[in-house]
């Protein structure tokens, strides 16, 4: 027995057509979507608010209008987390829409994510695992959809009712965990954001086909596409989305602990990457829970600065702004020159540096009015050459995501079955602490030779992203020969000094063999998170780019073979 299961949406604005692809494009028996991140979160907590039947990712619904008839047609079943903050909400109007249409869709939702919100919380969510997603689906439900569940909670729900999986199923279960951290962000598992997109044809990736995923009763699963689609499936685009914000050798969720460092990928065919060897645990006692606010407000300028003298003209407005903000500067003033000038530039443009001014209060006029005057006034008493991006305007609200642990036997996960029946769903009857793995043993390095200081990238790929406050960089070679160079190369010394922001930070390097990975996390690097916009890139999407663009010695015999 197979179960093929689809994947139409990464995020909360992902490919609106994606949905009727995978429903047109080839067979599958589940088709999924997530849409959950955690700036979504705070952006459906602001609906929320304004809106008491609003809190669901609207795009959903409108995909419905023509994907629920296809859906029906052939037989596909339908679970996602568009729910959001208001999965009833949602499921009432995906019954409404089915009556306008005339099909017959059971229509069947999970809720008991939604936690208790202190003052200034916007949202409180617990991640729930699949069994509430299986309940419905046994129940004949056609649609389920989903409040805050883990993003591979849509492919272990649909998993546990098709093979009947018990809740001690470790190695079942990890295996589809897998399988759904590689599906979850839709089109980087075929090649999208891929770090060696340069070694394919061209064209290759300029409208990537989104995944699917043939899962075997065992727990292995072949990762692949739907034919004549674009993009590419193989060991690499597998490995990249496999190290995308993970971290250490347990990958801990409420169905199961997935052990990364048994995952075996095997290039089975054209676009067909086989997942099996994947070990299990008995998930932790708690379940993750995200927490959304307002963190107060925030406004912005950017100083153009062009030509000579580029350093002493950002003292000199960085001065005169500090002065102008002395009487009440706000809670937080933070200046950033990117030196992004060439000397003897061809165009303006280029011969141009930004300089960035972020401020955060509170009070809004602290960063709004007193901001604009503050930037504004200095047009003509300033620089030479004075300019800015944009004029700033009224100071915007900005979020904070943290993170905490709650008991899961307090959290109240719920199915709600088609009939309107709701079935309470019970919690693992067995747990297992957290537990760091100790590092494996490494291979010997390579023996000493000539070396050529490169890029890093000219042999590793990358790729980061974030959790809350913190990011993670995975690092990844092709080859045995390169792996016994990378980990020995790549030390959190060595890292810290390709990557100065990280110097005064906590960074864990993990050594995933299996994969010829490492995946370092880097604590406090993305402050409170993607939605308080800490820095340039607020969630640390280019960090591995950045790495791969910095330069080292690497030994030339294994430059030869990249090449």
């Amino acid at each position: 027995m197979i179960l093929r299961i689809g994947n139409a949406s990464g995020f909360y604005g992902d490919r609106f057509d994606a949905v009727r692809e995978m429903l047109t494009g080839g067979g599958l028996d589940v088709l999924t979507g997530d849409y959950l991140a955690e700036l979504t979160m705070l952006i459906l907590g602001r609906d929320l608010l304004k809106d008491p039947a609003a809190g669901y990712a609207r795009t959903f619904l409108r995909q419905m209008e023509e994907g629920l008839g296809l859906a029906h047609d052939r037989g596909v079943r339908i679970v996602t987390n568009a729910g959001g903050l208001n999965p009833a909400g949602l499921a009432d109007a995906l019954r409404d829409l089915a009556g306008r249409l005339g099909v017959p869709a059971r229509i069947a939702h999970v809720e008991g994510d939604r936690l208790p919100a202190g003052p200034g919380i916007l949202a409180a969510n617990a991640y729930l695992g699949g069994a509430g997603i299986a309940a419905c689906l046994a129940a004949g439900a056609d649609v389920v959809v989903t409040g805050r569940v883990t993003d591979a909670a849509l492919v272990t729900g649909p998993a546990q009712w098709f093979f009947g999986w018990g809740p001690e199923a470790y190695d079942e279960l990890a295996g589809a965990v897998v399988a759904g951290h590689v599906l979850e962000c839709g089109t980087q598992a075929t090649g999208g954001n891929y770090a060696f997109f340069t070694g394919y044809p061209p064209g290759t990736f300029r409208r990537p086909g989104f995944p699917l995923a043939e899962l075997h009763a065992d727990g292995s699963a072949v990762v692949t596409k739907h034919p004549g689609t674009g993009g590419v499936v193989d060991v690499g685009t597998v490995t990249a989305q496999l190290l995308y914000e993970t971290a250490g050798a347990r990958y801990a969720g409420p169905d199961v602990t997935a052990r990364l460092d048994s995952v075996r990928l095997t290039q089975e065919g054209p676009d067909r990457v086989r997942i099996d060897g994947v070990r299990g645990e008995a998930p932790p006692p708690t379940l993750k829970a995200g927490r959304c606010r307002l963190g107060g407000f925030r406004n912005e300028v950017v100083f153009v600065l062009t030509g000579l003298d580029i350093e002493a003209k950002a003292r000199l407005v960085r001065d005169q702004v500090t002065d102008a903000l002395a009487t009440s500067p706000p809670d937080e003033v933070r200046w950033e020159l990117a030196r992004t000038d060439h000397e003897d530039a061809g165009t303006e443009e280029t011969a141009s540096a930004l300089l960035r001014l972020v401020v955060r209060d509170q009070d809004p006029e602290k960063v709004g009015r007193a901001l604009t005057g503050a930037a504004i006034e200095l047009a003509l008493a300033s620089y030479p050459g004075f300019h800015v991006t944009a004029p700033p305007g009224k100071g915007a609200p900005y979020g904070v995501f943290d993170t905490a642990y709650v008991p899961a036997g307090e959290v109240p996960h719920t199915a709600v079955l088609p009939d309107g029946t709701r079935v309470p769903v019970p919690v693992p009857p067995v747990t297992r602490e957290l537990a760091p793995v100790p590092e494996p043993e490494l291979p010997a390095p390579p023996p000493a030779g000539p070396v050529r200081r490169v890029p890093l990238g000219r042999i590793a790929g990358a790729r980061s992203g974030d959790k809350g406050g913190d990011a993670n960089v995975g690092v990844w070679v092709r080859t045995d020969r390169a792996w016994r160079w990378l980990v020995h190369a790549l030390t959190v010394e060595h890292f810290r000094e390709l990557l100065p922001e990280t110097r005064d930070l906590a960074v864990t390097r993990h050594v995933l063999p299996g994969l010829r990975a490492l995946n370092f996390t880097v604590a406090g690097l993305l402050g409170d998170g993607v939605a308080s916009q800490a820095r340039f890139d607020p969630q640390a999407k280019a960090l591995g780019e950045w790495l791969r663009s910095r330069h080292t010695d690497v030994p030339v015999d294994l430059l030869e073979e990249a090449r």
